[in-house]
């Protein structure tokens, strides 16, 4: 494949995996605690030569250069940033704000989530959703009977309180320092295997955190992404096109 062929074919991965990214935020933008997606360039065309090569050391230390796989072109990233809170003052309404995740544990393995929408199973554990169960400093966040979340208070530390004023269990709050990390895992929790930070916001209690996607800012990236891909494949006939010429002046020679 030409050097040409190739960046083209880097444009049009990119692109690709920019449109894959919005689809999948549009479609959670209504599921609480959801994380937008990113994708991070790590590619510039105009940053090497023919040959690979940076241009006078123009080209970032993450760049990839001519020749790898179109597909690692880009990289996608968790938005950390906070959405807005919904209040529904149901008790067992978690919402966080500042950079972090509950923890959750789903077939023994320790999972990050934003979304706070718990409930008391017939075990008496504090779970999600999805039934994961939620994590706190010393292990799973036991309540007793589901009756026992009346008068439940939790403040902003994560510390839980019964009507009677008894310590609960604290909540394993997780702060991930590399975002980068994150993996999705599934219903709206992800797999981090990173470095963790200090913990430095807060828990709202009857609250839950909406998606922190703009559906304005998203539909601007579709059109902007759909106009790219589409010069892109533009490029692509001309070039095709060049070459066709090219191939058929020789064959007349």
């Amino acid at each position: 494949m030409s050097d040409t062929l190739q960046a083209v074919a880097r444009a049009l991965a990119a692109d690709v995996q920019q449109l894959s990214a919005v689809g999948h935020n549009v479609a959670n933008i209504n599921t609480p605690g959801y994380r937008g997606v990113r994708v991070q360039p790590g590619f510039d065309p105009a940053n090497f030569d023919a040959a690979g090569a940076a241009r006078n050391g123009s080209a970032p230390a993450d760049a990839t250069p001519l020749g790898a796989d179109p597909l690692a072109a880009d990289r996608t990233r968790i938005d950390q940033r906070d959405g807005t809170l919904m209040q529904t003052a149901r008790s067992l309404d978690l919402a966080l704000q500042g950079e972090g995740f509950f923890a959750v544990e789903r077939a023994g393995r320790s999972l990050l989530t934003r979304s706070g929408a718990f409930r008391v199973d017939a075990d008496g554990a504090l779970v999600n959703a999805v039934g994961d169960r939620v994590l706190g400093e010393s292990g799973p966040i036991l309540l007793g009977e589901p009756g026992a979340a009346a008068g439940l208070r939790v403040d902003a530390n994560g510390e839980l309180w019964s009507a009677d004023r008894r310590s609960l269990g604290r909540l394993e709050l997780v702060a991930a320092a590399d975002a980068a990390a994150l993996r999705p895992a599934g219903d709206g929790a992800y797999a981090y295997e990173g470095e963790r930070g200090e913990w430095r916001g807060r828990v709202v209690q009857g609250a839950l955190e909406s998606a922190n996607v703009d559906a304005a800012a998203e539909t601007l990236r579709l059109i902007e992404t759909t106009r790219h891909a589409e010069s892109v494949q533009r490029a692509i006939s001309i070039y095709d096109k060049a070459m066709d010429a090219g191939i058929n002046r020789i064959g007349d020679n």
